[in-house]
């Protein structure tokens, strides 16, 4: 017995305190159940509404003239189409906001299984729009799938960065965005005209996203609640042991209590940190700032810009109008493959690398593709740069600042913590996506091509803070992390005002 616990005892480096983590079946399908029954449904319903888009607004021209005898004038129909596109950030919006009381309250499983019911609810209103000739029922729907896109944004990398041990939380915490490219890429396969993009089948499309929800609540009840949850907030050791027990596939589980026990120390010391306070505490200054500039680097470096702009660049490099669809869908493809690269690099390679790397390659692609859209009338070659440009750019974003955002937010924050953090990142995350969406088409219109010179520079920004004040987190404990912040911060304390963590020992430096 004392040989098969010293084998097991082994000394590696993205070890839990000399002991390596294992992936094993419980915890990777939590994982599947979690990102699919969520995450999926935000990346779907990011992309469902597009392709269907004109067959929708003769859908509400049609409507309004059986209702009133009159069409709707275009300016009326632009503005109803665009509330009903923007109802969906509107709604992550509030749906950041509620993060906090509900993970809190239920759970950040029970927070999952709650929000269900702001998938269900507008995929049946959704799917039943034309039958009941009300685009009332879209917009409220969108608005309601937008806050099921708001909690799950923020719950499932919470969610899969506390089951996760350290070792393996890089690449479970990349998973959720992992199927939020699913989910584009199959909204975006379905919405092929070939397949549910016709008037006849345009509300199944839009009602799709229900089915991962429905999963969802059949499947993951049977598995695991986060053991931290259990045991710093509802205290109850057993049902956390219970919990590891499942998701670690052995009953060695001291070391790992002990460690958590550490962080409920913390937890002790701070009491709950409300938005408001965690914007107040010193020892948490760097943290905050940090998710502040990588969630709005994220949204505000010109992903949505890009894409707006695909077809036009496609178009001009010669791919005929019906064949846009079908290099878009590439387009999605290489965001997917991507992502799964990065599932598997971001242990080997770390978080920061990837934030570097990835807003690096797209400040490039930012700079590259403004000469290219200037030149384009004047070299014949100049429409394949962009086209290189594009692909280039959905590289970089799908390695670093899609998927390491949310689960830095994950890592920096202690468990007292977590929950406004994710809240305040949540909240920076949807304003952004909310504002480029309300702005882009005026500063399109005002510089054209140049307007990438706007992103480049957010690009290179983000690229400049990264290098200056980002840690690597890789390998390392939560208590760990925040040791390191603790010297940015230059507080002596995790949480200053109490003494009880002076004697943690010091994380190995960087």
């Amino acid at each position: 017995m004392a040989k098969v616990q010293s084998e097991r005892l082994l000394s590696t480096e993205g070890t839990y305190f000399g002991r390596k983590e294992r992936l094993t079946l419980t915890l990777a399908l939590a994982t599947l159940v979690a990102a699919f029954g969520s995450s999926f449904q935000y990346g779907y319903n990011v992309a469902s509404i597009n392709s269907p888009a004109e067959i929708m607004k003769q859908f509400y021209n049609e409507t309004y003239y059986d209702r009133y005898g009159e069409i709707l004038l275009p300016y009326t129909l632009t503005l109803l189409w665009s509330v009903s596109v923007s109802m969906f950030p509107f709604g992550g919006l509030i749906g950041s906001f509620m993060v906090g009381p509900l993970v809190d309250k239920l759970g950040r499983k029970g927070a999952l299984l709650f929000n269900n019911i702001f998938s269900i609810i507008p995929s049946i209103l959704m799917g039943c729009s034309k039958i009941a000739k009300s685009f009332e029922m879209i917009i409220v729907a969108r608005l309601l799938v937008g806050i099921c896109a708001g909690v799950s944004s923020n719950v499932v990398p919470m969610y899969l960065g506390e089951l996760a041990p350290k070792n393996l939380r890089g690449a479970l915490g990349v998973v959720p965005q992992l199927f939020i490219t699913v989910g584009i890429l199959m909204a975006q396969i379905f919405g092929l005209r070939a397949l549910l993009t016709s008037e006849a089948s345009w509300p199944l499309l839009l009602g799709l996203t229900g089915i991962p929800a429905a999963v969802q609540l059949l499947l993951l009840p049977f598995f695991p609640e986060s053991p931290r949850y259990l045991l710093i907030q509802k205290q109850n050791e057993g049902a956390a042991r219970k919990a590891l027990r499942n998701l670690r596939g052995w009953d060695d589980l001291d070391e790992e209590i002990r460690e958590i026990r550490e962080e409920d120390e913390a937890q002790k010391a701070a009491g709950f940190i409300s938005v408001l306070k965690l914007f107040k505490m010193r020892s948490l200054r760097w943290q905050v700032f940090s998710i502040i500039v990588l969630m709005a680097g994220q949204q505000l470096s010109g992903v949505n810009a890009i894409y707006y702009y695909a077809d036009e660049i496609y178009r001009n490099a010669g791919v005929k109008k019906d064949h846009v669809q079908y290099v878009t869908v590439g387009t999605g493809t290489v965001n997917v493959v991507m992502t799964i690269c990065a599932v598997f690099v971001v242990e080997l390679v770390g978080r920061r690398f990837l934030l570097l790397l990835g807003f690096s390659v797209c400040f490039l692609a930012c700079c590259v593709l403004t000469a290219a859209l200037a030149l384009q009338s004047t070299i014949s070659w100049m429409p394949y740069l962009s086209i290189t440009c594009v692909f280039s750019y959905v590289v970089g974003h799908a390695l670093g600042p899609s998927p390491i955002p949310a689960l830095f937010i994950t890592e920096i924050f202690l468990q007292s913590s977590r929950a406004s953090a994710f809240m305040v990142g949540g909240s920076i995350h949807w304003f952004c996506n909310f504002t480029v969406g309300l702005v882009f088409p005026f500063i399109q219109a005002a510089l054209e091509a140049y307007s990438f010179i706007i992103f480049g520079a957010i690009c290179l920004l983000t690229t400049i803070y990264t290098f200056m004040i980002v840690p690597e987190t890789k390998g390392k404990t939560f208590m760990e992390i925040n040791q390191i912040f603790m010297k940015k911060n230059k507080v002596s304390e995790v949480h200053p005002e109490k003494e009880e963590l002076r004697n943690f020992p010091s994380p190995p430096s960087l």
